[in-house]
């Protein structure tokens, strides 16, 4: 139960959120996640909102900013502990040091260069522990042109390509409403990191593994991607609607609307019969077709539905097999009966808040007995901690005056 990097210990160097997502990922799996922060401000996020919350209320009625938490902070460092480390002073440089020195895996997204120049360049590094995996994670990439540059989400998806994707048209770029480039980036770096554990069992040696929110970015272009790359066509935002399947959308009816997709021919062929429609309509019979005359079937099907209720055409369309949807608001996420189903939402003791919930890890465990499934998702998780929360714990474990304190 308690995951199945248990025994592994990860020294988080990062800030914002592309890396310490990528820990909080390794922290969910079970490994030991030890934080270091800058002494009196932290990671970055812990000053980014509103909305923050402070023990007792929200804040109002004079609350200071030093009571304060982050709800962006909470999102990214749960199954965590915080040390506050100046990687500026000797005495803590050599805190950490000693830390590195125990350490299968290292997280760092500092600009190109910034580690080596504070003493624990990957060369250090590999004298130091040549067992470490080190993760490294950038705007742009380490080298090339423009591999010094700073990145921040919003422009990584401006430049990377995917805010030409979104939005209601051309004209109309969006961003995407969380920061995906980092959270992708965090995805793909623990990814790397797994990898580089299991060649390690191999060959007795970490690696460094680099990542970016540019590379990141473009990993997930998919078949925008090889649009461009094979058949020379530039994609282009365009709403709510699929561009190479038709009908896949959001769609307008009575009172509100839902979404469909009809991924194959005989999905369309069960959506005309439910609605009194010709399938094989002159310039409707193949995806192809309707994909060229999108806007026709779009005026088509919001016509046949513009008398039925949300609730009513989502009963009829799953009754005729059709994949269909609702848009949830996030509060109505977080009260889905499915959501909850999945342990999307945890609850954590916090070291000033009490208790709180929050979003669940993504990924469940089960042992596939001859007697039947057990799941073996880790349960016991921890609250993001308060800054520097655990320093003295961990300071005491590495002068080996106190046994290891993993929760």
């Amino acid at each position: 139960m308690s995951g199945p990097l248990d025994g592994v210990l990860v020294v988080d160097l990062t800030r914002a959120l592309a890396g310490p997502h990528a820990a909080m990922m390794l922290g969910d799996l079970g490994a030991r996640v030890v934080k270091v922060e800058s002494p009196g401000s932290g990671d970055d996020t812990r000053g980014w909102g509103p909305p923050f919350v402070w023990p007792g209320g929200d804040g109002a009625g004079g609350n200071t900013a030093g009571d304060r938490e982050s709800t962006y902070f909470l999102s990214a460092n749960r199954n965590k502990e915080s040390i506050a480390l100046d990687l500026k002073d000797e005495a803590d440089k050599a805190v950490l040091t000693e830390l590195l020195r125990r350490a299968d895996v290292l997280l760092e997204n500092f600009r190109p260069g910034t580690l080596a120049r504070l003493g624990f360049g990957t060369d250090v590094l590999a004298g130091l522990n040549p067992r470490l995996v080190q993760l490294s994670i950038s705007g742009f990439g380490h080298d090339g042109p423009e591999g010094g540059r700073a990145g921040y989400d919003q422009i990584a998806q401006g430049e990377a390509g995917l805010m030409s994707l979104t939005g209601s048209g051309p004209e109309d770029p969006q961003r995407v409403g969380v920061p995906i480039g980092d959270l992708l980036a965090g995805m793909y770096g623990a990814y790397g990191v797994l990898a580089a554990l299991h060649e390690r069992e191999r060959t007795g040696r970490g690696q460094v593994v680099r990542t970016s929110l540019l590379a990141a970015i473009v990993g997930v272009h998919a078949f925008q991607g090889t649009a461009w790359t094979v058949a020379g066509k530039v994609g282009h935002a365009q709403g709510n609607h699929h561009p190479s399947i038709a009908p896949y959308g959001l769609f307008r009816c009575s009172g509100g609307s839902v979404q469909l997709s009809c991924g194959s021919e005989s999905l369309w062929r069960r959506l005309c019969a439910e609605f009194g429609l010709e399938p094989a309509a002159p310039g409707l019979a193949t995806n192809g077709e309707r994909v060229e005359n999108r806007d026709r079937v779009i005026a088509l099907l919001e016509e046949a539905f513009a008398a039925i209720p949300a609730e009513e055409l989502l009963a009829r369309l799953a009754a005729a097999g059709i994949p269909a949807g609702k848009v949830r608001t996030i509060d109505e996420v977080y009260g889905w009966e499915q959501t909850l189903s999945q342990g999307l939402l945890v609850d954590v003791e916090h070291a000033s808040l009490g208790r709180v919930q929050l979003p669940g890890p993504p990924l469940r465990f089960f042992d596939p007995s001859p007697d039947g499934e057990t799941e073996t998702t880790r349960r016991n998780h921890t609250a993001p901690p308060v800054l520097g929360a655990d320093g003295d714990a961990i300071r005491a474990w590495l002068a080996g005056t106190e046994e290891d304190t993993t929760p």
